[in-house]
This record gives structure tokens, sequence and C-alpha cells, in this order.
């Protein structure tokens, strides 16, 4: 069995179904594309920026057994993919939640919980500052979650409740995905550089590098009230 179509066949199963539930009229997330590819556009370059940084400093690897082996700066072709399709399905999510959630008396709910959740993230990070994914993971997750809360009302219909919801209910999803990602492996992490703690196979520091690729996108959205 040829195997290295395996990250390329996530990749795709992935997209799949929110890419054909896009054009649902009430949803009707096929709108939001332009202002969505330009926020995956910015969030992406930082995080394959980030990527090729940590691919080269050994704090993870990939395995040539599951990819198709094209490399461009040193990532396989499917890990480009990943920053397009991950948040892709993670802001559908956030957009079907507030197509058919109520906004009635939303304005401040939700900043009680992810203010001090991003306070705390950064305060853990400068204790684990010997451990390069946990650092960075933590410490940037946190510092965007603060700084979008000082320049909230600049995003007047930025709903934290949902995010925090689309979080959760992506949880189940991303336990599936990145389980398989982990588990073959077709990305090896170095434990040298991050706590040691498992999900499952899933590295804890996950939780919060994907939570920070998706808010990137989710705040590029229209703001639609």
């Amino acid at each position: 069995m040829n195997t290295h179509y395996t990250y390329l066949i996530l990749d795709l199963t992935t997209l799949l179904f929110p890419f054909l539930l896009s054009f649902d009229k009430k949803v009707a997330f096929y709108k939001t594309w332009p202002y969505l590819w330009r926020g995956i556009l910015l969030t992406g370059s930082f995080f394959i920026v980030w990527d090729i940084l940590f691919t080269r400093n050994n704090v993870w690897s990939f395995n040539n057994k599951y990819i198709l082996g094209w490399r461009i700066a040193g990532l396989p072709i499917e890990e480009w993919l990943f920053f397009i399709v991950v948040p892709y399905a993670c802001t559908f999510i956030y957009c079907c939640l507030r197509a058919y959630l109520p906004a009635r008396n939303y304005k401040n709910r939700g900043w009680p919980v992810l203010l001090p959740f991003g306070i705390l993230l950064v305060v853990t990070a400068l204790i684990f500052t010997s451990f390069e994914y946990t650092f960075y993971s933590f410490f940037f997750c946190g510092i965007a979650i603060i700084i979008l809360y000082i320049f909230k009302n600049h995003f007047p219909a930025f709903r934290a409740d949902l995010f925090l919801y689309t979080f959760l209910i992506s949880t189940l999803p991303f336990l599936l995905v990145n389980g398989i990602l982990t588990a073959l492996p077709i990305i090896i992490y170095n434990d040298n550089e991050n706590l040691g703690l498992r999900i499952y196979t899933i590295p804890f520091e996950d939780n919060f590098y994907g939570m920070l690729l998706m808010l990137g996108s989710i705040i590029s959205l229209p703001q639609k009230k």
C-alpha cells in the first residue's frame, strides 16, 4: 500500500465537508472568502516562517513515509496546505455558530474567560522558557489574546464567546486529525523541546498552536453584527 499520500488525504478530508457546506444559504460562508483568504495568507505566512525555523532547529520533523516528498523551503507541500485547510475549517465552524446563535447581549461574553486565559498562557510560557515549543506556542497565543482584548473596540463584532465555542467544538476533529498525524507518526516531535505531556499522542502545546492559527483567520472576517 502506498502510504505517501497519507498527509495529503488528511488535508483534503479536513477541507471537504466545510467546503461543500460553504454554500448553505443561512451561513453563506463563501461570501467571507475575500476576507478569509487575506487572513489565511497573513496568518499562514507567520506560521510558515515559524514552521521553517522549528524544522531547522529539530523541534519537529516529517516522516518521509507519509508525505509525497515535494518540499518548499524545507517543508512538505502537505504542511503548506495544512495552513489553508485547518483555518478554513475552523473559521467555518465559527461562522456557523454566528449564523445560528442569536447575537443579543453578547458584547462582553467570553472575555472574562478569554483574557485571564491569555494572561495565564504568557505566565506559563515565561516559566518554561527552556522548552522551545512550549514557550513560543504559549507565549504567542497568550500575547495575541491580550492584544486582541486591548484593541477589541476595533473588532466590535468579534464574539469571544463564539471563538471559545469554536475552539471546543473543533477539539473532536482536532483530536482525530492530529491524532493520526502524531500516532503514525507523520510529524515527529522532539520531546526535549516540549513538556512531554500528551493527549493520546498529541503534544499538549498543539492546542495553543492551533488556537492561535484559528484566531488569526477569524479576526479577519467582515464585522458582521
